[in-house]
């Protein structure tokens, strides 16, 4: 079924986006998803967890979670890993900020989806005590959702300085919310249209603080816009497609495809083709193919940094520009530097937690590295929904003028096309929740994510760290 309006005032047929994403979104059932959107949703759930608990203890999320007073309400919903009550909003927010303040979560559709849905719908969820099947069900809601907007939009919105987990996030958190309230197409309808006007984040914030709020922010924004259509609070209808909408005021193109675009929301299930991406390092996406490539060239040579002589990078130029910090000082701020990434793969012969320290960031031989890196970019763009180049490529000239290269990489490892393996993931989600719970727990909260399509209910999952308190476990990482 395809809707179409009249807007007399530019005398175009505009497609009626807004009534046949919501209409999808209301009637999509558990059975309706293919199994290859299922397992999807299910590898971000579970990897976005993993990646929350660990975030729990960070600077950042202290700050938001002080300012987020305890729930005596029945409808409320856990801070994860501590356990307090909070309403369902703030549950969203806090655990928000922590899935997405290591820069770990996964990535897809040119953001962070999992990081922005799985707040949302394990804290309403979790308040409604919803299945596991309907976490998934509102998860590849969220998604499609996310996904259908992003195919009518050519260009990318990087580029305006737009945050698409942010921009994007919104009315797929809203949608995602209203599918685990049950609302109807009208009703999630307008849902979609009240997290329109709450949709915000900017490029220039990467690397603070404020990167993570995003997620939170929207995560929680996907709470409310549903609570609120529920309760017969409006937006419009159109907001999507109309002349001064959703689309067209966030477009980097200044060409939305909101008149002659193609709406196959649940004809085409993009979140089959296109899945997720899980991070095997804690940085922006964007550095990661070139990580890949790094750590082959140090693997294979044996290298130690006194035979480097310099590092060349060649790179999108949108990877280019979410990478803003050529000379990091901070390791907040070394999560979006390609010198960076360059130098701890080769000092460290990895990228990981330990290595986005701010002591490790500031180290001497860690500066001089990073001298040494230089990056190149091209403006040719792959296929797909990342607004990357074709292929990462990195070379080094050694001191003794040899030239080591190696060969272009494509896909990161644990990319949807390169998977992780249920081991490789495992593995992950181990060292992410190992920070907070012992292992014996870690492990149990992983098969019951792994299998979360047998789960009778949300509250069954083992979220709660049994033992030292979260402020125990704060202080302890």
């Amino acid at each position: 079924m395809c809707w179409v309006f009249h807007d007399r005032t530019e005398e175009t047929i505009m497609l009626a986006i807004t009534r046949q994403t919501a209409s999808f979104v209301a009637s999509l059932k558990a059975s309706d998803p293919p199994q290859a959107c299922r397992d999807a949703a299910r590898t971000g759930i579970t990897d976005c967890v993993g990646v929350m608990i660990a975030g729990a203890a960070e600077e950042a999320v202290r700050i938001v979670s002080a300012m987020s007073t305890s729930s005596t309400q029945n409808d409320g919903a856990p801070e994860i890993p501590s356990g307090r009550n909070l309403t369902a909003s703030d549950a969203a927010l806090v655990n928000g900020v922590a899935a997405h303040v290591l820069d770990y979560d996964d990535v897809a559709l040119a953001g962070h989806p999992s990081a922005v849905l799985v707040p949302a719908i394990l804290a309403e969820g979790w308040s409604r005590g919803a299945s596991g099947p309907d976490m998934v069900t509102a998860y590849v809601g969220g998604y499609e959702l996310w996904a259908q907007l992003a195919a009518l939009e050519p260009g990318q919105l990087h580029e305006r300085g737009f945050h698409p987990t942010a921009v994007m996030g919104a009315v797929a958190t809203a949608a995602a919310c209203a599918n685990i309230r049950r609302l109807d197409s009208e009703k999630t309808a307008h849902a979609i249209a009240i997290a329109a006007s709450l949709a915000s984040g900017l490029v220039a914030n990467f690397g603070t603080m404020t990167k993570s709020l995003h997620a939170g922010r929207t995560a929680q924004s996907g709470v409310i816009a549903a609570r609120l259509a529920e309760q017969g609070f409006t937006g419009s209808l159109d907001v999507l497609e109309h002349r001064t909408g959703f689309l067209r005021a966030h477009s980097p193109s200044g060409q939305p495809r909101i008149e002659n675009g193609t709406i196959d929301i649940g004809a085409n299930w993009r979140l089959a083709h296109l899945g997720v991406n899980v991070k095997r390092y804690p940085t922006c996406y964007a550095t990661h193919r070139s990580i890949d490539a790094m750590l082959g060239l140090v693997g294979k040579h044996g290298l130690k940094p006194e035979r480097v002589g310099e590092i060349r990078v060649h790179t999108g130029i949108t990877q280019k520009l979410m990478l803003r910090n050529s000379n990091p000082r901070t390791g907040l701020e070394a999560k979006f530097s390609m010198e960076f990434a360059m130098a701890a793969a080769l000092i460290a012969g990895r990228v990981g937690l330990a290595e986005l320290s701010d002591a490790f960031v500031c180290r001497d031989d860690v500066k001089d590295i990073i001298a040494k890196v230089r990056c190149s970019t091209t403006t040719e763009v792959m296929e797909g929904d990342q607004p990357f180049a074709p292929a990462d490529q990195v070379s080094i000239e050694l001191t003794s003028g040899e030239i080591l290269t190696c060969e272009p990489v494509a896909y990161a490892k644990g990319s949807w096309q390169e998977p992780l393996t249920r081991g490789e993931l495992q593995d992950k989600f181990l060292d992410c929740a190992t920070r907070v719970f012992d292992r014996n727990q870690a492990t149990i909260l992983f098969d019951q994510l792994w299998d979360i399509e047998r789960l009778g209910s949300i509250r069954e999952l083992r979220l709660t760290a049994i033992g030292p308190t979260h402020d125990e476990a704060s202080r302890r990482l």
